[in-house]
This record gives C-alpha cells, sequence and structure tokens, in this order.
C-alpha cells in the first residue's frame, strides 16, 4: 500500500524509469507541498538514482538561505508569486546536482487567503540545466488543504515529466 494515489505513483513510476533509463537527476524547492513530491518519487524503488535532494523552504528565511532567494523579490512579489517560484527552481537546480528541478509555493488553506492571492493559488516552475523554463500559475479553488497539497503533487510531477 502507498502513501499516495494511485495515478500519482504512477507518473512518479514513469518518472523514476525514464530518467534512469536517460541517466537524470532532479531536485525539488518545496513550500505549500512541504517535501511531498519528493516523498512522492521516493516512494518508488531505486528512485535513488534520479532524485538527488529535496529542498523544504516554508518560510522565507529558508527561501532565501537555501535556495537563493532575493529578499527583495519576497517583498516586492510575495512567497506566492512567479517571480518567487523561479527563483526556487533556479536554486534548487544550481544547488544540486539535478538536470531538471521543479519548485512549488502556494496557499492550501484553509487560512492565509486574500482576495488578490485566494487560498488554492498555486505557482509552479521546473527549469532545466539546458536552460528551459516553464511555469504554471494553478487556481485549485479552496477543495481542501489535503487536495491543494495532492493537486500540486500532480501538476509538478506532469511538469517534470513535460521537460525530460
Amino acid at each position: 500500500m502507498s502513501l499516495f494515489p494511485a495515478d500519482i505513483i504512477s507518473t512518479a513510476e514513469t518518472i523514476i524509469h525514464e530518467f534512469t533509463t536517460a541517466g537524470l537527476m532532479l531536485s525539488t524547492a518545496e513550500s505549500c507541498t512541504g517535501g511531498l513530491i519528493s516523498g512522492a518519487l521516493t516512494e518508488i524503488s531505486g528512485s535513488s538514482a534520479v532524485v538527488d535532494r529535496g529542498f523544504v523552504t516554508y518560510t522565507n528565511t529558508a527561501k532565501i538561505e537555501l535556495l537563493g532567494v532575493q529578499k527583495e523579490t519576497l517583498l516586492r512579489f510575495g512567497a506566492v508569486s512567479e517571480e518567487t517560484a523561479r527563483q526556487m527552481v533556479h536554486g534548487a537546480l544550481f544547488r544540486s546536482r539535478a538536470a531538471i528541478a521543479v519548485a512549488v509555493t502556494g496557499i492550501a488553506g484553509p487560512g492565509g487567503g486574500s482576495a488578490e492571492k485566494p487560498v488554492g493559488l498555486v505557482h509552479l516552475a521546473a527549469k532545466s540545466r539546458t536552460g528551459a523554463l516553464i511555469d504554471r500559475k494553478m487556481l485549485y479553488g479552496d477543495i481542501g488543504r489535503s487536495e491543494v497539497r495532492l493537486a500540486t503533487v500532480r501538476t509538478a510531477l506532469e511538469m517534470i515529466l513535460s521537460l525530460r
């Protein structure tokens, strides 16, 4: 029995298989998911050949110290922003041996939302060493904390696959 739903496990298995075959490693930078992306990937046997490291940077200080997110970015745009997600993914990629990294920052709820940044808002970014960068702004809605976090894991895994 897995800790994660079958669809997440299936996608994680695909990533581990394809990245192992290609000799690629990946890293994660997670805020609102608190390590769930890395957790889903490491649920798969053989993941140690693929998952280099995961950064759980829940606080702004952690984002600055571990990933190199600029304090000015956090002050101007906030922790939950496209700009912060992009800086997080850059930090995760270049502070690891990964070929591809993914980063997520959002508001899982039930509190913490506002009119400008509602519960269920998540910014994701994925980047490869070849320079490819994709980002997504997801509005999952106020569907519950666990569901926002799992939806974010699904989106992040799909983004990883799209950059392989």
